[in-house]
């Protein structure tokens, strides 16, 4: 019997406990390990001075998380131009105070929002396993799925009110403009796809006239929203959702993107292309994570710097 179960029983062992040691990394370590992403990207007019932007993205707060909280506060060091927040700021509807104090140093800078689904709804216990096969049945939350039953509703509402006050934009189906250093931004944003509350149509028709750069901005990368920013002419979007993957193997990346966007742009610049317009599109990974699966691995949490320079620099 020793000689027949003994060996299987040595590799059973061992791997559970790398199991248990990657598991205590990735929750306790790395899902922790705040990081910076500094990226540049040119799309501003010939002669313009660059303008740097703070991303911020997929933050998921929960009560507690101090030093989240922290590391978020001590980004208003970067003295950005303006900051871009990209949506699911909550994972947990008591966490509403403690967010605004965590970005509360950010909104003393101008900046424009768009929301997520974990915004307006609170996430649910599912097994992680099942993004694995939503990807291959070609289901992405609530394209592809049934309408969620039972959702725990967020208090968005006072969330949003924060940053309207601070005079933050709302670009949920909408349009805004802000102006910095001489120059016109113009902002075209979605509501969240994933749950199907874009509404393109209400705001298509391309870059605004006299805007000396215009942005799409959305949080879920959904094709359908990229190959509407990118066939009307925006040269740059912004957007998050994807968590970078969340659990990556090492050397080779994502599995899953949750969104029908591919594995190789799930963070980071990349570009996207259609009807022969090319954007420069940028997916932040997030700094947080669904309150029930708290743990990320070879994919750091993170906010961006984009630093935007004239396009002949």
């Amino acid at each position: 019997m020793r000689a027949r179960y003994g060996v299987p029983l040595k590799i059973t062992a061992v791997t559970a406990a790398a199991g248990a040691v990657g598991l205590a990394y990735a929750a306790g370590f790395e899902a922790r390990s705040f990081r910076l992403r500094r990226v540049t990207i040119p799309v501003l007019p010939h002669g313009a001075r660059p303008l740097r932007v703070l991303q911020v993205s997929d933050v998921h707060m929960v009560s507690g998380q101090r030093k989240k909280r922290a590391w978020l506060q001590s980004l208003a060091g970067l003295r950005p131009d303006f900051v871009v927040n990209t949506g699911d700021n909550l994972s947990d509807p008591e966490a509403v105070p403690e967010l605004l104090d965590a970005l509360g140093p950010l909104m003393e800078f101008p900046g424009v929002y768009v929301f997520g689904s974990n915004d307006y709804y609170g996430p649910k216990l599912r097994n992680p396993a099942r993004y694995l096969f939503e990807k291959t049945a070609g289901k992405h939350g609530l394209n592809g799925n049934a309408p969620a039953v039972g959702v725990v509703h967020n208090p968005w509402e006072p969330m949003r009110d924060a940053f309207d006050e601070a005079g933050w934009l709302n670009l949920s189906n909408t349009r805004g403009r802000l102006k910095l250093d001489g120059l016109e931004l113009a902002f075209t944003g979605l509501d969240d796809p994933h749950i199907k509350r874009d509404r393109y149509a209400e705001v298509a028709g391309g870059p605004e006239s006299g805007a000396d750069l215009s942005i799409g901005v959305v949080h879920a990368p959904y094709l359908r929203s990229l190959d509407a920013f990118t066939s009307d002419g925006y040269p740059l979007i912004l957007a998050g959702h994807t968590h970078g993957g969340q659990l990556c193997i090492p050397f080779y990346g994502a599995l899953v993107t949750n969104c029908d966007l591919d594995t190789d742009r799930v963070k980071g610049l990349s570009s996207h292309s259609v009807d022969g317009n090319r954007a420069y599109l940028h997916v932040s990974a997030g700094c947080g994570t669904n309150r029930y699966t708290p743990v990320r691995f070879a994919c750091p949490p993170e906010a961006t710097l984009l630093t935007l320079t004239a396009r002949d620099a």
